[in-house]
């Protein structure tokens, strides 16, 4: 017979439980694991335990998009680190609340909080927490329009991540690198990166991360003039987007195929995709992404000369990018406004 597991080893068993499911993307399973745990960190209770799932629950809530339960758990977190003095945990939670500002396209504080974690993590000696920090702030620098910049942090960064064998990491920063290459407009070269980075996430049989660098590469493809293969590629992505349920990937393949779609003058099929995007970034709540999708989706209707419905998309897309304060948008949106009138 079996002897009932103390409350702490219950914890640690079902954290690990709830760790696989993130890593395979199964992320609504994660969160309830995840949610289970914080009600058994209370009964124990152990304050310490309840912050890091809180943490927990926060990256769960991140993984369906539910942004602002994410930034509750992740401010909630961060009190409780704070509280017991435990930099390391509170770190974490600066660098998670700077993750969930960027994908809300709030780069300003997500800059002030990644700055905050990395300043501990120097402080801790921590070069792991270091070097994911310093990604995701390269990552902004390349979406704020400063892809020069981008590259030289990500260059070290690499370089950092094959000293410490950090195989997962890598794949990671090669994508970095590749989509910094792509918006300087260098596609070769970034699609160079985006299949070196391809192997590695194979290895590590991380399906979330296969899926985003095959959606890259499609991307060089559609760049580079090849839309045909480009839209082979899109339509494997959007079927194992839709397979590991990720709703944020699936939008953002779609924006892509009514872009490759576009280019061989399948206008009615492009169509669809945007609007079928659209759709899900307003169920998302990711403006970035609607905005993007929208301003793709004038452009097509003003090379059909329907001004007025190009207009509107311009409109929506322009009052969206005010609503994030993203720059780079906006003044794109000016221009396409301008060349409309």
């Amino acid at each position: 017979m079996t002897q009932p597991l103390n409350p702490v080893s219950e914890w640690e068993q079902r954290r690990n439980r709830a760790s696989r499911y993130y890593k395979r993307g199964e992320f609504q399973e994660y969160l309830a694991l995840a949610t289970e745990n914080l009600k058994l960190a209370r009964i124990i209770p152990d304050r310490a335990r309840e912050g890091h799932t809180l943490n927990d629950i926060g990256l769960g809530h991140l993984g369906c998009w539910q942004t602002q339960r994410a930034l509750d758990c992740f401010t909630e977190a961060l009190e409780v680190a704070r509280e017991f003095g435990n930099l390391r945990a509170e770190a974490t939670a600066m660098s998670n609340l700077g993750s969930t500002y960027s994908r809300l396209g709030m780069f300003s504080p997500a800059l002030e909080y990644f700055e905050g974690a990395l300043q501990i993590f120097r402080k801790l000696e921590d070069p792991q927490g270091e070097i994911s920090t310093l990604n995701d702030v390269a990552l902004i620098y390349t979406k704020l329009g400063e892809p020069k910049r981008s590259l030289l942090l990500q260059h070290q960064i690499l370089r950092m991540r094959r000293l410490l064998g950090d195989f997962s990491g890598e794949a990671t920063t090669l994508n970095g690198i590749g989509f910094a290459y792509s918006t300087l407009g260098d596609y070769k070269q970034a699609l160079e990166y985006f299949e070196a980075a391809l192997p590695i996430q194979r290895a590590v049989k991380n399906l979330v991360g296969e899926a985003t660098t095959m959606n890259n590469i499609a991307s060089m493809y559609s760049d580079l003039g090849q839309p045909k293969q480009a839209l082979l590629i899109y339509h494997q992505v959007l079927l194992t987007r839709r397979a590991l349920k990720d709703r944020a990937g699936e939008a953002t393949t779609l924006n892509n195929l009514g872009f490759a779609y576009n280019n061989v003058a399948n206008h009615w099929q492009a169509l669809k995709c945007y609007k079928q995007a659209v759709a899900i970034y307003q169920e998302l709540g990711d403006r970035l992404g609607e905005g993007s999708t929208l301003l793709n989706m004038g452009s097509l209707y003003a090379k059909r000369r329907r001004k007025k419905l190009a207009l509107s998309c311009y409109n929506n897309a322009q009052e969206l990018a005010k609503q994030i304060e993203y720059q780079p948008l906006l003044e794109k949106v000016e221009k396409f406004i301008q060349a409309l009138s």
